[in-house]
């Protein structure tokens, strides 16, 4: 049970994450937050840089100075201009250090030169050791002078890296912040969409299945899902107006031309029973020819009700591999007629949900295909297999086969190819098995049977609905 809650819940958040809303709210998401990130650029570099400019300025002109008074008063004059600086130094915050060529002190409040090399422009970044035992970070500018002494003049940055410190955590609390929201919302707005397009779906689905008087609903919001939705309505009221027309006219011509053909078939055959020999033959074959214009007629029919939604269809619990031992006693003899061997076979159980007519009117015609086509004494191989969530009915004969570029023509109406305008037949077949296919959300296919055809039938299998 929560194994199957998980995979429910990680399902609609895939679905969720899929939707175009989500999609687009994050895209505006990171768009959003590129443009925060640029203008946090320019906020840094008009506040923490122009700080940091700021104190690099103060110790340059600071590093100018002390070596102005070196060059024109000496070292002792250098000396005494630090320790001056250093007492009128109140914060604490300058640092200084004038040493030898050996880095030994000869000036400053630094006990020791720092480890850290200076760059090639002369800036230094370290740890200072404050008396208190604090460590904090300093940025200094050294410069050279005569006979191997430098001078390091630094300054306390503690407040300028915890300033920095406060802007990159508020920054990214902030990203952060932003992607949260973005995410909620889109989950928000995706969730919305997917229900009415669920909806649509399951409103379609319904009219896809027959239920033409079906309508999509409408909220009244006015936006373009109402809009859609009221287009779809007008143009399903339209083609329910015309299959309205459409089924009349069947129905009138099932009754004004069904009875007439019936009639003569059964005179035509009255009157063969007392004619002459020379005319029985004649008769019985306009007879024969009367049945397949009946039966012609009768597929037309159903075809066009099983397509329309409108045959009535009486589901219920089957099993196909039954289904399949009635269709081989059908055909057993008819094959031993014609040479050919009609071997069946169910590798066990193979429940469906459907009509048992339709279904075994299906089997047969694929049954009754692939007879016509199988060459003398060969093998027609039927079979009922499983194969995941489907029943597949296999027909597999060794005659000529159907070309692959020919195979989704040859179940239209009336479609038959150049091998087989010869045998009897109206090429309504095939039409009629995918007809019941698709009524009962299966399939039908083709394959090559090397050399022959393999004609697939796949119904969904009732455990697995």
């Amino acid at each position: 049970m929560v194994a199957d809650a998980s995979r429910g819940l990680r399902a609609r958040l895939q679905g969720l994450l899929r939707t175009s809303a989500f999609q687009l709210t994050l895209f505006y998401t990171g768009l959003f937050i590129c443009s925060a990130a640029l203008l946090t650029m320019f906020f840094y570099w008009s506040t923490i840089g122009l700080l940091v400019r700021e104190t690099d300025a103060t110790l340059q002109a600071e590093v100018n100075g002390l070596a102005e008074q070196y060059g024109e008063h000496g070292l002792q004059r250098l000396v005494q201009v630090i320790v001056h600086r250093l007492e009128n130094d109140r914060s604490g915050s300058m640092l200084y250090l004038f040493a030898t060529r050996d880095n030994q002190p000869l000036a400053g409040n630094l006990l020791a030169w720092p480890q850290t090399a200076a760059k090639a422009d002369g800036w230094v970044e370290f740890v200072h050791h404050r008396p208190d035992g604090r460590d904090v970070p300093a940025r200094a500018r050294v410069y050279w002078l005569q006979d191997g002494l430098h001078l390091l003049v630094g300054r306390n940055v503690e407040q300028l890296e915890q300033l920095k410190s406060i802007f990159n955590r508020a920054l990214l609390l902030g990203v952060g912040v932003i992607m949260v929201l973005a995410t909620i919302g889109g989950l928000i707005m995706s969730n919305r969409l997917l229900q009415r397009v669920a909806t649509l779906t399951a409103a379609t689905g319904d009219i896809m299945a027959g239920h033409l008087d079906r309508r999509l609903a409408l909220d009244g919001s006015g936006d373009e899902f109402d809009v859609l939705s009221g287009r779809v309505n007008a143009m399903l009221d339209r083609l329910e107006a015309l299959l309205a027309t459409v089924r009349h006219v069947s129905d009138n011509v099932a009754h004004d031309l069904r009875t007439p053909l019936t009639r003569l078939r059964n005179r035509l055959e009255l009157a063969a029973r007392g004619a002459p020999d020379a005319l029985r033959a004649e008769l019985e074959a306009s007879v024969e020819d009367a049945d397949r214009l009946l039966a012609t007629f009768a597929s037309l029919l159903r075809i066009a009700r099983i397509e329309s939604g409108s045959y009535a269809a009486e589901f219920e619990a089957l099993d196909l591999a039954t289904l399949l031992q009635d269709a081989n006693e059908l055909y057993a003899d008819l094959a031993q007629d014609q040479d050919l061997v009609l071997h069946a076979a169910a590798d066990g159980p193979a429940p469906v949900r459907g009509d048992r007519n339709l279904l075994f009117q299906a089997m047969t015609n694929l049954i009754d295909n692939a007879l016509k086509h199988a060459p003398p004494r060969s093998t027609v191989e039927v079979t009922v297999r499983r194969d995941g969530a489907f029943v597949v009915f296999d027909v597999r004969d060794r005659g000529p086969g159907i070309p692959e570029e020919a195979r989704e023509r040859v179940t239209q109406r009336f479609t038959r190819l150049d091998q087989s305008r010869s045998l009897p037949g109206s090429g309504l077949g095939l039409s009629l098995v995918k007809a019941v296919a698709e009524l009962h959300g299966g399939a039908l296919a083709f394959g090559d049977n090397a050399p022959g055809l393999v004609a697939a039938l796949s119904l969904p299998a009732a455990d697995a609905q």
